[in-house]
């Protein structure tokens, strides 16, 4: 069995497995990789400030806290930036040894590894369940023109005109070319594609 070292590891030794014993933390660290969306996410290396409490039931450490840390992606609409504190609280219970049947074993089951816990995939899964999916600059955000790519928050009123079926295009085409004067005969006319 491997020891857990890290800024998001902490010893529970002194604890014992006494219930009613408990320990409070505060700790400023460095954010993990992978905490959040592609998007939208915890960048890693930034500061995270946590809180957290441990307290020893007869099953295990339940460990409670809270912590914020600066989110950062671009709007799913129009693209812009977004920079954003989020604040996240969670509750987890750490099992002292890891069931003895194979049937009672839960793959979400969190375990002491050596009286250490290891709070990093606790904090992970809080900030995807904390971070929005589809983030956005604002709820009312109008996104960018699907035929341009201008950002429509800033020019409210932009358009493009009627749209026009594509079934018709070439007619259009028809119409946008000159039409001769109305005195000039058929054979001017036809002498005049013959020439060209």
């Amino acid at each position: 069995m491997s020891v857990l070292t890290g800024p998001l590891v902490f010893d529970t030794h002194e604890m014992g497995r006494k219930p009613g014993a408990e320990r409070n933390f505060t700790r400023t660290v460095e954010a993990p990789a992978e905490m959040g969306y592609d998007v939208y996410a915890v960048p890693e290396g930034s500061t995270i400030e946590l809180e957290l409490r441990l307290e020893a039931i007869m099953e295990g450490i339940l460990a409670t806290g809270t912590f914020s840390a600066p989110a950062a992606g671009e709007c799913v609409r129009c693209l812009d930036p977004i920079d954003e504190a989020v604040v996240v609280g969670f509750q987890e219970l750490y099992l002292y040894d890891a069931p003895s049947s194979q049937e009672e074993t839960d793959e979400e089951d969190h375990v002491l590894e050596d009286e250490l816990l290891d709070l990093e995939p606790v904090l992970r899964d809080a900030v995807v369940l904390a971070l929005p999916q589809n983030p956005l600059c604002a709820p009312d955000c109008p996104g960018l023109c699907p035929e341009c790519g201008a950002r429509l928050a800033d020019d409210p009123g932009h358009t493009h005109g009627e749209a026009i079926d594509p079934r018709w295009a070439s007619l259009s085409q028809l119409v946008e070319q000159p039409v001769p004067p109305a005195d000039q005969s058929e054979s001017d006319i036809s002498s005049d594609d013959s020439k060209e």
